[in-house]
């Protein structure tokens, strides 16, 4: 049986800093997706958004505070493949052009790229494709129209024959409604033929809006306001419509499948949901010097090198001067408050006391959506703080070559969200692959892949998922981290060089062994996008992935590989 030839719509896909199509983590991963379809060639397509201003560029104003600004970006190397559609939203028959990220770019699969930024389009019109995630209710639906809608326009315009449509998040919707359309109602065709990615647990991260606004934007391809009800509500979730109409999806760890099972167990006539656990592309994050069969000596040596060089852009950048023989700690993601960026800060005498005495030295960087005034404030404190404390520094600017060179140049990648929130994380699996040792809350894929004492350190004691507040919570956090900041990982890393490197060589083996997105887009083709076990592909729970806690690999089998 022949592969399936698919097609993986995405709001935001990062191939290279070059190309300003993504904002974070889903974007990260959905490049990794690419990039290893296209080093195992892959029957698939990738279909984005050409954003004319990108997400945002982040940067440190006059008066030291954080701002956004938006720059037009220009690119000449991308193939125009005069061909247009028109998608009707808000009551505009919009245009669409298309172009295309040929494979040699980048190495990855083919890459289209949607925009309305055109002439013969209304400004309005023009502006649905100028800023990723745009904080106009209307703009956005209209943003997830054309990819969903447009997407399928412009592919079948191209004549590329997909038997599957991954939507990958709830943003690509439309393409099932315009499927839908074309198979006049049959939602059973529909089915057939799209699957679906979900990533958060966060209620803000599963998308609603009135049904009626989206009817106003052309989200449902001229479906009946009742069809798009029974699908979605009237408050309509993106997610639960997602769910209804997919032959299958999944969710992107081995716990995040429990807790959407568990999320979602209300909803009659979903599909199942499988658990495939995300990775990211080696061969672009991880550095030349670093791989599991160096010695003890090279890698630190190695990670020694790689440290001076992020320590020589942080002068130039911050004007603090790091020293390459001091711990240094890294947190850098999505500045969303469930990522609890201020965690390790709050004792502000204990942290104080490790920074000033030389133990330890602070990163950090992300990007936090631009309509998000919590986000900035938090980022403009930790920005403030790192003024007038020694050792700590915030970077602006986390975008794809920033987060290479700090997964390089860093000795611990902190995560610390509050559990169950992380649906995977990405981040620290290319910070293994690069000899950073993770120390995350366990949560998302550190379930799977983080052993502590062996390739990392955990943050998890008894009771862990008992109910108390959230204030008691973070502080007992905050205090088992601490701990083993204190108590192991500082012993070990000044005191115990031998035992740091074998640390080290497992964090890189594990990344290695299965946190390769060439790992994952096999297990998407032989779970997800082709029918292997045609038991399992009708509705309701998935009962092949009942033993969903079962790690992948356990401690004893690093403890032993020498």
């Amino acid at each position: 049986m022949s592969l399936p030839s698919v097609a993986y719509l995405s709001m935001e896909i990062a191939l290279d800093q070059s190309l300003s199509t993504y904002s974070g983590g889903l974007g990260f991963l959905a490049g990794s997706h690419m990039l290893s379809a296209g080093y195992l060639q892959m029957p698939m397509v990738g279909v984005t958004m050409l954003w004319s201003y990108g997400y945002y560029d982040q940067r440190i104003g006059e008066n030291g505070q954080v701002e956004v600004s938006y720059i037009r970006k220009y690119y000449d190397y991308l193939t125009d493949l005069g061909v247009q559609v028109e998608v009707d939203t808000f009551g505009e028959k919009v245009k669409v052009k298309a172009y295309r990220v040929e494979p040699e770019l980048f190495g990855a699969c083919p890459v289209y790229l949607l925009t309305t930024d055109i002439d013969g389009n209304s400004d309005w019109a023009r502006s649905i494709s100028h800023r990723l995630y745009d904080g106009n209710e209307k703009i956005r639906i209209a943003q997830e129209t054309v990819l969903g809608i447009g997407g399928i326009k412009i592919l079948q315009a191209m004549r590329y024959k997909f038997d599957v449509i991954h939507m990958n998040e709830g943003h690509a919707l439309p393409a099932a409604f315009e499927l839908l359309r074309q198979f006049k109602g049959d939602i059973e065709e529909v089915k057939k033929r799209t699957v679906f990615t979900t990533h958060t647990p966060v209620a803000a991260g599963n998308e609603v809006h009135w049904i009626d606004t989206l009817m106003e934007g052309g989200f449902f391809a001229g479906c009946s306001r009742e069809k798009a009800i029974e699908l979605g509500g009237e408050n309509f979730s993106l997610t639960v419509a997602a769910l209804r109409m997919s032959r299958i999806a999944n969710a992107v760890s081995q716990l995040h499948g429990l807790v959407s099972n568990k999320m979602w167990d209300w909803v009659e006539g979903r599909c199942p949901i499988r658990a495939i656990t995300n990775a990211v592309n080696l061969h672009y994050w991880q550095d030349k010097r670093m791989n599991g069969d160096k010695s003890f000596e090279e890698l630190l040596a190695a990670k020694r090198e790689m440290k001076q060089e992020l320590f020589k852009f942080i002068a130039n950048k911050a004007g603090k001067r790091f020293d390459p023989d001091v711990l240094t700690i890294t947190w850098a993601r999505r500045f969303a408050d469930y990522k609890r960026a201020w965690l390790i800060l709050m004792d502000k005498d204990r942290i104080t006391k490790l920074l000033d005495n030389n133990k330890l030295q602070l990163i950090f960087a992300g990007k936090f959506h631009p309509d998000d005034v919590m986000g900035k404030e938090m980022f403009n404190k930790l920005l403030n703080r790192s003024h007038s404390m020694k050792n700590m520094v915030v970077l602006p600017g986390y975008e794809l070559q920033l987060s290479g060179m700090l997964k390089r140049g860093s000795d611990i990648w902190l995560n610390t969200p509050l559990r169950p929130f992380e649906a995977s994380g990405t981040s620290g699996m290319s910070a293994n692959a690069n000899g950073a040792l993770h120390l995350s809350t366990y949560d998302g894929w550190t379930v799977e892949g983080t052993f502590n004492g062996v390739n990392g350190y955990t943050i998890e004691y008894e009771g862990l998922d008992d109910e108390i507040p959230w204030e008691e919570r973070h502080w007992k956090d905050h205090e088992y981290m601490m701990n083993v900041i204190e108590k192991e990982i500082i012993p070990t890393y000044y005191h115990n060089k031998e035992e740091w490197a074998r640390m080290m060589r497992q964090a890189i083996r594990t990344a290695e062994a299965y946190f390769n997105s060439d790992r994952m887009v096999i297990e998407y083709y032989n779970r997800i996008y082709r029918s292997i076990a045609h038991d399992t592909e009708g509705a309701g729970k998935d009962k092949a992935d009942v033993n969903l806690t079962r790690p992948t690999f356990d401690a004893w089998t690093f403890a032993n590989i020498k």
